[in-house]
């Protein structure tokens, strides 16, 4: 059993992770850079390092550094939490190849499954629905038109590595395409360090749809439901349900059970979410994530799994702590990501939070790692915090959820709460009739 963990991770997903270690009495250590000294994963955790100043490359993305604190602290692993280095495919070499254990899949797999186009091609050959796209990296803006015009329009043209939205782009005509293909290139290259781009066809009203996966070592393989994450702007995510209102439960048992299989099949071990476009009553892959999402929680909510606590034992060497007849679905979840940015122009908000009080009462979770004093650096992602509400019904989970979002108060910043207070009381949304268009439509860019 692993004894104790670096969290390579800031925010509120440490301080998760350090819950997760708590209930498990592993010892912790957190990271941080200079900015972050009095943040709230340092304050509770059992050890800190500080590994550099507040620039991501020189603190939370130092590989060197964060290892050097691995071993100087006696971890015997490292979670990366998600973003950051959570899917480098060389840091978790790099961590294996220093006696540690890298709690997540293997270096192999993160790199073959963080290729979206790999990703794709391997999904279509255990026999998963695949968007049509590309069979490779689009190299030029004249191939990228000449497969556009092959394909038909629209495409979309996306970065092969990374995630959370950026590098993607939609032509809807020839004349987007060298635009649209150059500002994609542009974007992977500076949020991923990788600049390569291929194309995909273009679903005009899909909902986004994802399943969460756990598998350990003994080949065991089972999934957690689905979260339905269509309620986006710029192809990022701002709410989520679990369990999605278009999926009846013999839809969502037949299809979890035979993304398990696959899953199993391709022996990948961790926890893993594979994700789709739903149109036409159809499922489509389009990427797989190995890592911890940011809204695992709402999964944890209808299923009772501790996500974090099963990924941390799998990679101790544990079997799955229950199999897919014992998972049971209850009740209907929702997350609103509360990000530090202005509600109606999303410029992100930097500053010192003065006044915090966190919504309760029955069926709400705040995941954060905010305080009355606390500083939001201008370095870092904008997310602050995660509202979680659950309830017997959908029904009543949007009732919860207005009454937490009327409560909560954080002063001195900028922040999305009051968007979520609109997108709670919009006639399409507590109908469930949106897509991944909705809120851009209804709320502009």
């Amino acid at each position: 059993m692993i004894k104790k963990i670096l969290i390579a991770n800031r925010g509120e997903i440490a301080i998760r992770i350090l819950r997760a270690c708590k209930d498990l009495n592993i010892s912790t250590v957190a990271v941080h850079s200079t900015v972050d000294a009095d943040a709230m994963h340092v304050r509770l955790a059992d050890e800190s390092v500080c590994i550099g100043p507040a620039q991501p490359r020189e603190s939370y993305l130092n590989v060197p550094a964060i290892i050097s604190a691995a071993c100087v602290t006696g971890a015997d692993a490292i979670h990366p939490g998600f973003g950051f280095l959570s899917e480098n495919a060389m840091f978790a070499h790099m961590v294996k190849e220093h006696g540690l254990i890298f709690i997540g899949p293997k270096a192999d797999q993160i790199a073959m499954i963080g290729d979206k186009i790999m990703a794709k091609k391997t999904m279509a050959r255990i026999g998963l629905p695949v968007v049509s796209g590309s069979d490779g990296t689009v190299t030029s803006i004249e191939k990228a038109l000449r497969m556009a015009e092959k394909m038909g329009f629209p495409v979309l043209i996306k970065a092969t590595g990374g995630g959370g939205g950026r590098g993607m782009n939609v032509a809807r005509s020839p004349q987007d395409v060298p635009l649209a293909y150059e500002t994609a290139r542009r974007e992977a290259g500076i949020a991923f360090g990788n600049d390569s781009v291929y194309l995909e066809k273009y679903l005009e009203n899909p909902r986004h749809i994802e399943f969460q996966i756990l598998a350990d070592q003994f080949g065991n393989a089972i999934h957690l439901g689905e979260r339905d994450c269509s309620l986006q702007r710029r192809n990022q995510k701002v709410w989520e349900e679990a369990p999605s209102i278009v999926l009846t439960p013999a839809f969502r048992d037949e299809f979890g059970r035979k993304i398990a299989t696959a899953i199993s099949q391709l022996g990948y071990v961790g926890v893993g979410t594979l994700e789709f476009l739903y149109e036409n009553d159809q499922l489509f892959f389009i990427e797989m994530n190995t890592r911890l999402q940011v809204e695992h929680p709402i999964t944890e909510m209808i299923t009772g799994c501790d996500i974090v606590c099963e990924q941390i034992l799998i990679a101790s060497g544990e079997k799955l702590s229950l199999t897919q007849e014992e998972v049971k679905f209850s009740g209907h979840a929702i997350e609103c990501r509360i990000n530090a940015e202005n509600p109606a122009t999303f410029i992100p908000s930097a500053g010192t939070v003065s006044n915090y009080h966190c919504p309760g009462g029955p069926g709400v979770r705040v995941d954060s790692a905010l305080y009355d004093g606390c500083k939001i650096p201008p370095y870092y992602d904008s997310l602050i915090a995660k509202l979680i509400v659950c309830g017997r019904d959908r029904q009543q989970c949007l009732a919860r959820l207005r009454r937490a979002l009327r409560e909560y108060v954080i002063d001195g910043v900028d922040t999305l709460v009051p968007l979520h207070q609109k997108i709670s009381d919009n006639p399409n949304v507590v109908e469930g009739k949106f897509d991944i268009h909705f809120l851009e439509k209804i709320f502009g860019n």
